[in-house]
């Protein structure tokens, strides 16, 4: 069968799967353990995750020009190299750091300037499967083969946006943090399995774009009291420029609180949310782009940010949405 024969059967699982109610659903996922043993999904992930793998194109293989010369549209402003140095840091002017507020902002009403961008998954890279992706070295050590694999001229954008994902998967964690580069679908979800436990279902959210507006930065406002989503635990996982998909997959010890956030655009743009509060930042580091954007300093308060929607936030099956 077919690489796209197998993801036709796959979505019409999904929409099979869309039908059932949730129980139903759940069960179906701990039953199929040879698919991703002790999983519940949301059904609206499912389908996230059959966009992400039916991207068309050769050029799954190259990154576009447009997407990846300076690495702020697919790298994971979130993260920020957040927590380590980086080129990256000349934030002020550039909307892409838009995505951080405090706490206290987060209130009905409230109103912010937010950067969301808008992507064409057609051009995006597409998430490989395990034996596929397993194949491919992922080291800065083989960066000059990997050039050559891909077809990259050593001083191309491409290859430095490549070589700065590698770099940056290669990087210690900071203390209390765990992290891994998820190059596959079945990668990420063992790593998020490590983390919350073999026999604990997970569950995923994301952020939502209700409308089909085309800014990627203007103000937004609250329309509505954000819901806390209680997670005893989270892995985030951001998307990282690379000739395919790679998720940037990590969790903190450290407290965190996950909300869904109703935003309205000046322009009538409607998003669902995804925010995360990250309540200890002392082991952040002082370059870190929302200690500029915020006007604070590590350990200093807590930092939040709204997640971009190719980004994912996995929380315990169990945990109150």
């Amino acid at each position: 069968m077919s690489r796209y024969s197998k993801i036709r059967t796959l979505y019409i699982f999904v929409v099979a799967l869309s039908k059932l109610p949730d129980e139903q659903m759940a069960r179906t996922f701990n039953k199929g353990r040879n698919m991703a043993s002790g999983l519940a999904l949301w059904s609206p992930l499912l389908h996230l995750l059959v966009l992400v793998m039916c991207v068309q194109g050769t050029g799954g293989r190259k990154m576009s020009e447009t997407q990846d010369g300076d690495g702020h549209e697919t790298t994971h402003t979130e993260h920020a190299h957040a927590h380590h140095p980086s080129s990256h840091m000349h934030h002020h002017m550039d909307p892409s750091v838009m995505i951080f507020f405090t706490l206290e902002d987060l209130k009905e009403g409230k109103t912010m300037a937010i950067y969301f961008p808008k992507r064409n998954p057609s051009k995006s890279p597409h998430l490989l499967p395990r034996e596929e992706a397993d194949q491919i070295p992922f080291s800065s050590k083989q960066l000059l083969h990997l050039f050559h694999f891909f077809s990259f001229s050593q001083d191309s954008p491409q290859a430095k946006a490549m070589e700065d994902t590698l770099r940056e998967c290669e990087i210690q964690p900071i203390k209390g943090e765990i992290k891994s580069c998820a190059t596959s679908l079945d990668s990420m979800l063992d790593f998020t399995r490590g983390v919350f436990g073999l026999d604990t279902p997970f569950s995923v959210v994301a952020t939502i774009h209700l409308t089909n507006s085309t800014t990627n930065f203007q103000n937004y406002t609250i329309l509505e009291e954000p819901k806390e989503i209680l997670a005893p635990k989270m892995v985030a996982c951001h998307t990282m420029p690379y000739p395919y998909a790679v998720f940037y997959c990590h969790s903190q010890k450290s407290v965190n609180k996950v909300f869904k956030v109703l935003l309205g655009g000046e322009d009538g743009d409607r998003v669902e949310a995804v925010a995360v509060c990250h309540l200890d930042t002392s082991q952040w580091n002082p370059n870190h782009a929302s200690f500029s954007v915020l006007r604070t300093k590590p350990g200093a308060s807590a930092v939040c940010h709204f997640f971009h929607a190719d980004n994912l936030v996995w929380v315990p099956a169990s945990t109150s949405m």
